[in-house]
């Protein structure tokens, strides 16, 4: 996955004019305009980082003399004490973009060492690891693009990617089969409808119905196993709903293609990174 340049800059851009508003009152006020030091961004934990480019970007935006080497790249691993990436330029610039390059690197980097983790907890299985839709505002394509980098696959990006129909869209339809029906007389031959399911009926239904993807909704291993032996690869199937890492090697076992797990975007722990200015 590849970001946008756009897009990146834009969302850097509105981060950084909500932390300096006006000015930074401590550091245009203490440090002289003319200073200049060297920083490094220090790993203080072990796991796999996401947003070495970005973070340097964000020193980039604000000052174009500032100067950044890369020294670990997007999903390599670190270990405690690594050097991820090396800044030289004016102090202010330095301090300035200090809290904002981090917000996002420790953010992005929690992403990606999270679903690597999980990614290891199912290999040898039919399982691959994907996100969800739960990501936060303004940031769901950095997001998903660490979870590729922690060696996972994204879901749909937004409602236009593809068709899911949910309980309530199931409900609001009158069944399955109808809603069924009524999408694919209407969506292009490129669109895919997946279907969720809360039970052995329903995964039959959505089986008559062709859906192209079934998602096994919250259920317990023992039925979410026989549902995949009831489709029998007539769609592809989703395990989806309480999956924790205490669970999640039981829940590939039943054979499922495809896990997805919100909480790899919206409640993950952000991975310990520090940003260090060396001494004059």
């Amino acid at each position: 996955m590849t970001l946008n340049n756009f897009y990146v800059d834009n969302l850097i851009k509105t981060a950084l004019l909500e932390d300096i508003n006006y000015c930074d009152v401590t550091t245009d006020y203490l440090i002289p305009e003319s200073q200049t030091n060297t920083a490094r961004f220090v790993a203080k934990a072990e796991g796999i980082v996401c947003g070495t480019e970005i973070a340097a970007r964000v020193f980039t935006l604000l000052d174009s003399t500032v100067t950044c080497e890369i020294l670990i790249k997007d999903g390599e691993p670190v270990k405690k004490g690594d050097i991820i990436l090396t800044l030289s330029g004016k102090t202010r610039s330095l301090l300035k973009g200090e809290r904002t390059a981090l917000n996002l690197i420790q953010h992005l980097s929690g992403i990606a060492t999270m679903t690597n983790r999980f990614v290891k907890i199912v290999e040898g299985t039919n399982a691959s690891i994907a996100d969800t839709r739960k990501t936060l505002p303004g940031l769901r394509a950095l997001q998903k693009y660490a979870v590729t980098v922690g060696g996972g696959r994204n879901h749909r990006f937004n409602l236009s990617d593809a068709a899911m129909l949910k309980d309530n869209h199931i409900d609001a339809a009158g069944g399955i089969i109808p809603a069924v029906t009524a999408l694919r007389q209407k969506v292009g031959h490129m669109t895919k409808i997946e279907v969720e399911t809360r039970n052995l009926e329903e995964v039959r239904e959505a089986i008559r119905a062709g859906a192209d993807v079934i998602m096994l909704d919250n259920m317990k291993p023992a039925l979410m196993k026989a549902a995949v032996d009831i489709i029998k690869s007539r769609a592809l199937t989703e395990a989806s709903g309480g999956i924790t890492e205490a669970t999640l090697r039981e829940t590939a076992e039943c054979g499922v293609n495809i896990i997805s797990i919100g909480a790899l975007t919206h409640s993950v722990q952000a991975f310990d990174i520090s940003m260090y200015i060396d001494s004059q």
